[in-house]
């Protein structure tokens, strides 16, 4: 990294703190962040035993609220959120007008008085103009009101040993269930807390003054159950989790039939045909669709790396890989890219060209490592 390349990167309020731990610096999303600090293997095995600390700080986060949040909401997303009670988290996506995915997003209802966003940290910018110009221009801006929490840092505790460590600082977020979220008092702080994350693991995403996350940071890693974590071994977590990454597995380019993001759409939004891109994404959904997402699995060779390309076992190209690691839960390499449907299905056998040589792999079900999310028993 040149200098200038480094006098050009943000800092999350926690850069000092990650110096200190040994952090390695890496550029990303505009942000100086750590890619690791004891190395990715052994962080990625102790965020799925034990638990993990990230920090998120880059990331984007807002509030929209007003009697036209909902309305301003869904005529960018392809979700309902008239029906998001109080309490509760959705995973949306920001579509453009061909229905093309622009971010993904996490909406939550921890208040009665609205929304709380949080996007990725290279597209904030984008969307945050996307919302703000919406609002200036249509008829509902007027009963909104849509604010950027550039005084909030953001920390992810994920892990499955995470609610024991919870429960030492804020014991009533740990009585919430997966994609819950609430308002909590967190070394005497307003903390917007959801149980959530990025791992595939149990966990909460907490939001905090950045003013005081320094203090959070430091009480959290006081447990010896935590450890910090950087952003290698969260790129190998959320692909064992089977979870897409924005500029890998989606883009402009991709709709949600495609990256196989129908949990995003609600029904209730398809019956009513105001999603943007409806009529291309109907055929896509009644089988006019020229690739989809899928999960592979690496039987030989190399790890299967970003832009490598796909083919049948009779050679024929069919796509490309979009993430690709060696695997720490599961001792093999996995990858997630983009084949036509009729090429998709679980057990179908595929070659992978790296470095000018194809090797054997196959197609399998995601997520490549089972979830621990704290979900609600069934009644």
């Amino acid at each position: 990294m040149s200098e200038n390349q480094s006098d050009s990167l943000q800092f999350t309020p926690l850069f000092d703190r990650h110096v200190a731990l040994g952090g390695q610096m890496v550029p990303f999303a505009g942000y100086n962040m750590p890619v690791k600090y004891e190395g990715v293997l052994a962080e990625h095995k102790w965020t799925r035993a034990e638990a993990g600390l990230f920090d998120v700080s880059h990331m984007g986060q807002a509030r929209l609220s007003g009697e036209g949040a909902i309305a301003v909401l869904e005529a960018l997303t392809p979700t309902d959120f008239a029906i998001l009670p109080q309490g509760k988290q959705k995973y949306s996506l920001l579509l453009n007008e061909e229905g093309g995915i622009l971010d993904d997003w996490m909406v939550s209802r921890p208040t009665p008085e609205g929304f709380m966003l949080v996007v990725n940290a290279a597209c904030k910018d984008q969307d945050f103009d996307i919302i703000a110009d919406f609002i200036a221009d249509d008829e509902t801006g007027a009963d909104v009101e849509f604010e950027v929490l550039s005084d909030r840092a953001l920390l992810a505790l994920q892990g499955p040993k995470a609610k024991d460590v919870m429960k030492e600082l804020c014991p009533a977020a740990t009585e919430m269930y997966f994609m819950e979220c609430g308002t909590f008092q967190l070394l005497g702080e307003v903390a917007y807390i959801s149980r959530s994350g990025y791992t595939g693991e149990d966990g909460f995403e907490i939001s905090f003054p950045a003013a005081r996350v320094a203090d959070l940071w430091d009480e959290l890693l006081s447990n010896p159950i935590v450890k910090p974590i950087g952003l290698g071994a969260r790129d190998s977590l959320r692909l064992e989790a089977g979870m897409p990454l924005y500029g890998h597995e989606m883009d402009a380019g991709y709709t949600l039939a495609e990256a196989n993001l129908g949990f995003a759409m609600n029904k209730s939004r398809l019956a009513r045909g105001d999603i943007k891109g409806i009529d291309k994404l109907k055929g896509q959904l009644d089988g006019k669709l020229d690739r989809v997402r899928v999960a592979i699995r690496v039987l030989e060779g190399p790890p299967a790396r970003e832009g490598a390309r796909i083919l049948s076992e009779g050679g024929a190209e069919l796509g490309i890989v979009t993430s690709g690691v060696p695997s720490p839960s599961l001792g093999y390499s996995i990858a997630m890219g983009y084949v036509p449907p009729a090429a998709s299905a679980i057990g179908t056998k595929l070659k992978l060209e790296t470095r000018g040589k194809t090797y054997a792999a196959e197609i399998v079900s995601l997520p490549f490592v089972a979830n621990g999310y704290h979900r609600k028993p069934k009644a």
